[in-house]
């Protein structure tokens, strides 16, 4: 091969690169403003880049939500008030609760703003902030069904359950109360989001659905009619936001935010104003037991 042709044989095979980059990481930036994948930005980068790209779910009374085309809900209110707090932008991006804790996980997303259920699995990958709430499991039947008034009443009977919900991996807690009555679970039935199953609940195609309090109380308030309210079918549990494991500069940053909301007031009257009662005694730390 002459060099002529070596030297247009390289430039190909350097051109071919390139446009093989931008097909799989997209046009080459300098000074990205995107995070980089597989890792999420420090507080120092984001400071630097000028902005904290989070992401929060979009149907998930009464926690985020959209009402009249915006976002709503506690985390919602609470993200407002931390766009004022921050020296830097917020970003937001509003998407499906099963792509959510993964998205930060895997560096796409820096936290993730959300009602996310702390549990040992999750702190595999994720990092949480002090608890915002209480997040004991109850479940919901519907309204006027008699043949559940006790958990035995739960023997064999179908529920739903959102995929990916660590309420999935609590319901051994649920398997040993029936098994002291005899009893057992009946089919476990996964839904894409939680009001999928509750419509399920109502046509009986389940017999009763397992969620936080604070989502059955807020769905009982919006359809007394419709729904009822059971009883707990797990120890305690807690909801924080998540960042990714490691990053622990940005975790204080968020923890001294949430801090100052506990101490002025504003985390009491956002508990009341969307769950119907505040949690004056929550922990700073939590070590989740399962």
């Amino acid at each position: 091969m002459t060099r002529a042709r070596v030297i247009i044989a390289g430039l190909l095979a350097g051109l071919v690169a390139v446009l093989l980059a931008i097909v799989f990481y997209g046009p080459l930036q300098k000074n990205s403003q995107t995070p980089t994948p597989g890792r999420t930005a420090t507080l120092k980068e984001v400071s630097s880049r000028g902005f904290l790209l989070v992401v929060t779910e979009d149907d998930y009374k009464p926690f985020e939500f959209i009402q009249d085309g915006q976002p709503s809900g506690f985390d919602n209110e609470l993200l407002g008030i931390l766009r004022k707090y921050a020296s830097f932008e917020i970003k937001q991006e509003i998407i499906p609760w099963t792509g959510l804790l993964a998205g930060v996980s895997t560096g796409k997303y820096d936290a993730a703003i959300t009602g996310a259920l702390m549990s040992k699995e999750r702190m595999q990958t994720l990092a949480f902030t002090m608890p915002i709430a209480d997040a004991t499991h109850y479940f919901v039947k519907r309204k006027g069904d008699d043949s559940i008034k006790e958990i035995k009443d739960l023997n064999g009977k179908p529920l739903g359950v959102q995929t990916g919900s660590i309420l999935l991996q609590r319901l051994p807690e649920l398997e040993a109360m029936l098994a002291k009555t005899g009893g057992k679970i009946g089919k476990v039935m996964e839904y894409a989001s939680y009001p999928e199953a509750y419509q399920d609940l109502a046509l009986k195609r389940t017999d009763y659905v397992v969620n936080t309090m604070i989502n059955l109380q807020s769905l009982v308030k919006e359809k007394p009619d419709v729904f009822e309210l059971g009883l707990p079918v797990s120890g305690k549990s807690y909801i924080a936001w998540a960042v990714k494991k490691g990053n622990n500069d940005l975790l204080d940053y968020l923890n001294s935010f949430l801090g100052e909301q506990r101490k002025n007031g504003t985390m009491t009257r956002l508990q009341e104003k969307w769950f119907g009662r505040s949690f004056p005694d929550l922990p700073l730390n939590v070590v989740p037991e399962s």
